[in-house]
């Protein structure tokens, strides 16, 4: 079993039933340690490890980029969540 294990995982939070709270995350991992993070709400990559601070530093210099991750919580998270949470709430 050796090799590298790097793996991202996008989540969007939220508790209000009109989403005005929601918030994008996206956590980037290598071999277990989180080295980053973006959150929607910061709207910027945050350095967790010494390994990840090079890769928040490129990453935030990239308008593109930071823009497409903020846009997540209106293009991703928002319609997402609606028609999940509607068919919940059709089910009971």
């Amino acid at each position: 079993a050796d090799g590298y294990y790097e793996y991202i995982i996008s989540e969007c939070v939220y508790s209000t039933s009109d989403y005005s709270d929601m918030v994008f995350l996206q956590s980037y991992s290598f071999n277990k340690d989180v080295d980053l993070q973006f959150n929607s709400t910061v709207g910027k990559f945050v350095a967790l490890t010494e390994f990840g601070v090079k890769q928040a530093e490129g990453f935030n210099k990239d308008p593109a980029r930071l823009q497409q991750q903020k846009a997540q919580v209106d293009t991703g998270c928002r319609p997402n969540a609606q028609i999940m949470d509607s068919s919940v709430r059709d089910k009971t």
